[in-house]
């Protein structure tokens, strides 16, 4: 089954909260299904499942552990089964590699064990998840990386969060390269500073940290979730068939 004969379906980590929350209620006023899963938050994760079908689409929520790529085979059962008991499909359409954390530590002082941390769970993960879910994505879908405006700008304290970010945006281009034959696209939406309780939610509950991030960019605030919702919607649309390879950043300007 190719594209156009079904309702697309989309894969969102870490989608019971935040960007990926807000993505999956944008994608579902596009038509656009979606299966979130979640780490540990699993009433949260239940609150995104109803809030998208009392906007008339379908969708399921799966517990996953992006840091543990040694439970992804066991995952990509598990979605086989939820896509053909709540779609009767095989593959789905759009993967979005949306799940992290963030930690905010001077190189001087970050710890082998954050720096593992973060590279399980934001460079490892999305590399094996998307490695083993491939077979699951119908030709002309596509994959969506996170990244962060970090990639670009420098932050003190960020340095190795930052570097896992670098890392998905090369991937990008590498996996937009090899997935062309089967009409996969792929791109990176890189997130500036965003009011949600990421990092502790420093963006949105200090006055400081939101101040300083409203004065660098040129459109004078901080982020909010829902800039970045519609951003995903427009990416995993057939508006977009033709961006591939690319980093979008939504950062309303920050640091330009």
């Amino acid at each position: 089954m190719t594209t156009s004969s079904h309702t697309k379906i989309a894969l969102i980590t870490g989608g019971s909260r935040g960007l990926g929350r807000n993505a999956a209620v944008h994608l579902a006023r596009r038509g656009i299904d979606s299966i979130v899963t979640y780490r540990s938050q699993q009433g949260e994760a239940q609150a995104v499942v109803h809030e998208i079908r009392a906007l008339g689409g379908r969708a399921a929520a799966l517990q996953l552990d992006v840091g543990d790529s040694g439970a992804f085979p066991a995952f990509a059962e598990a979605l086989k089964q939820t896509l053909k008991q709540h779609w009767q499909v095989e593959r789905f359409d759009h993967l979005v590699n949306n799940a992290g954390m963030g930690v905010h530590t001077p190189i001087a002082d970050t710890t082998e064990a954050q720096f593992d941390e973060l590279m399980r769970v934001h460079l490892k993960g999305p590399f094996f998840l998307t490695q083993v879910l491939l077979p699951l994505i119908n030709d002309g879908g596509s994959v969506l990386n996170v990244s962060s405006g970090l990639a670009r700008f420098t932050i003190p304290g960020y340095g190795a969060y930052a570097v896992m970010k670098g890392g998905i945006e090369v991937m990008t281009r590498y996996m937009a390269k090899e997935f062309g034959a089967r009409g996969i696209r792929v791109n990176t939406l890189a997130p500036g500073a965003i009011e949600t309780d990421f990092g502790g939610g420093a963006v949105r509950d200090s006055k400081e940290v939101n101040g300083f991030i409203a004065s660098v960019t040129a459109l004078g605030r901080a982020g909010l979730p829902g800039d970045i919702g519609p951003v995903v919607a427009s990416l995993l649309s057939d508006d977009s068939g033709w961006v591939n390879a690319q980093r979008v950043e939504a950062s309303g300007g920050m640091f330009v």
